[in-house]
């Protein structure tokens, strides 16, 4: 076997720390864009573009996403020709989504089908992105714009109010919504750490600032990350008796949100009435504006799945959808059509785009891939599928851009840590031990 120089091994460690930073440029940074038109071209598609054809030329394209990106491509034909979508929809989508698909394959075949590193280095990544957002937190309170108001560096971000300090965080994320999505999974860990001697992949004390800029972008989905990842710690350690207790303690939170948190109240209120009493609820001046655009893309979807059920309106088709069923059609007020792209839930927009073979294929996915617990071979697959897990759902509720912040990175980093797990438990191979020290973490990396 021929030995690696030195100097080789230092430019390949070079070369790798490169991609590896270009990988999660594209996941956490949305908040700047290189063109605004004819679409928004983010910095991340620049990576896609640079990156894509050398993982393409190394190591192919995997068989299973052809097959998909094949029916989804002929299908999406097919419904511009009928008059569902337009080719410039259609293509601008398609070819973003596949590019997306195919570039965190080839990732994640560049570093070996090396899952747990992956995920190590988007831990890590999740711990600096936090830390700027509790600079972001304290430099507001002291007064410091520079420090907090980052338009000067980014071209798609912008101040969030409110929240209980005057400001909601979302660091080098566009919206504290999106921060709350991304950092979901190291979220995840940083609440199992606390249950453990010794903590996985980061800290207490990195996990202790994830958590804390956490809470603080004050975003209603970043309560229900909190909630799944306790839910999913409890039912993987069996604790399923203490439900009762998180129950009342997740009631008390919902309670200090919902009496001191106005846009969390209005929200919340607006959604209920909507989903409860029916359009006829929305009162302008009242109804709070991302509730009406949830609940109108939610009729839009079911509206548009009656004519389209098998296969949806295409890919990128959802605006078509958006301008034959609309609600908001009549309110002269602007804002209300926000989202017509994306449909405000990426549940809602395969249903619309995709029909029943989308939401099958994706949603066999969740569930088939699914890691849990277990007791009688314990590994570290289940701690990286749960926290993958949570993002997922998120995403499925309130997030419809298929590739924003790498989303499909996550996707796929889920399918094959199951596929590892799969194989190892099938072949009898020893258990993936748990990481105990500093020197371990850096064995990682």
């Amino acid at each position: 076997m021929e030995k690696i120089s030195i100097e080789d091994n230092i430019r390949l460690k070079r070369q790798t720390a490169i991609i590896v930073f270009f990988i999660y440029v594209s996941v956490f940074i949305n908040s700047y864009v290189l063109i605004k038109e004819p679409f928004e071209f983010y910095i991340g598609y620049l990576i896609f573009v640079l990156l894509l054809p050398v993982f393409i030329s190394r190591y192919g394209v995997d068989r299973n996403l052809v097959g998909i990106f094949f029916v989804l491509f002929f299908t999406g034909l097919f419904n511009v020709f009928i008059g569902n979508n337009t080719y410039s929809l259609f293509f601008k989508v398609f070819v973003g989504l596949m590019m997306s698909y195919f570039f965190y394959d080839g990732v994640i075949k560049e570093f070996d089908f090396n899952i747990e590193k992956l995920f190590y280095w988007y831990m890590k990544g999740s711990f600096v992105v936090s830390v700027i957002g509790l600079i972001q937190f304290i430099s507001f309170q002291v007064g410091f714009t520079l420090g907090y108001d980052f338009h000067w560096i980014l071209n798609k971000w912008g101040v969030a109010p409110g929240g209980l300090f005057g400001i909601r965080i979302n660091s080098v994320l566009a919206e504290p919504s999106y921060m709350a999505g991304v950092l979901s999974p190291a979220f995840f860990v940083a609440v199992y750490n606390l249950t453990r001697k010794s903590p996985y992949l980061i800290s207490r004390i990195q996990g202790g600032v994830i958590m804390a800029v956490y809470i603080l972008s004050f975003s209603a989905l970043g309560q229900a990350g909190i909630f799944l990842s306790v839910v999913l710690i409890m039912i993987n350690f069996g604790l399923i008796r203490y439900f009762l207790i998180m129950a009342v303690l997740a009631a008390l939170l919902f309670n200090v949100l919902y009496e001191n948190v106005a846009d969390f109240r209005e929200r919340y209120d607006s959604l209920v009435e909507l989903f409860t009493m029916g359009r006829d609820s929305f009162k302008l001046g009242k109804t709070h504006g991302s509730s009406f655009i949830l609940y109108n893309n939610f009729i839009v979807t079911t509206e548009n799945f009656k004519t389209n059920f098998l296969f949806g309106g295409g890919i990128g088709s959802h605006p078509i959808a958006f301008e034959k069923f609309n609600l908001a059609k009549d309110i002269g007020t602007a804002g209300f059509s926000n989202n017509s792209a994306d449909a405000n839930s990426m549940l809602l927009r395969l249903v619309s785009e995709t029909g029943l073979f989308g939401t099958f294929v994706f949603l066999l996915v969740v569930f088939k891939c699914y890691v849990s617990r277990d007791f009688n071979r314990e590994s570290n697959h289940w701690i990286i599928s749960n926290a993958i897990l949570v993002i997922i759902l998120l995403n499925l509720f309130r997030q419809g851009h298929y590739f924003l912040n790498g989303f499909p990175f996550f996707v796929l980093m889920y399918y094959y840590n199951y596929i590892d797990y799969k194989r190892s438990k099938d072949k009898g191979m020893p258990v993936t031990e748990e990481f105990e020290s500093k020197n371990d973490l850096d064995s990682v990396a």
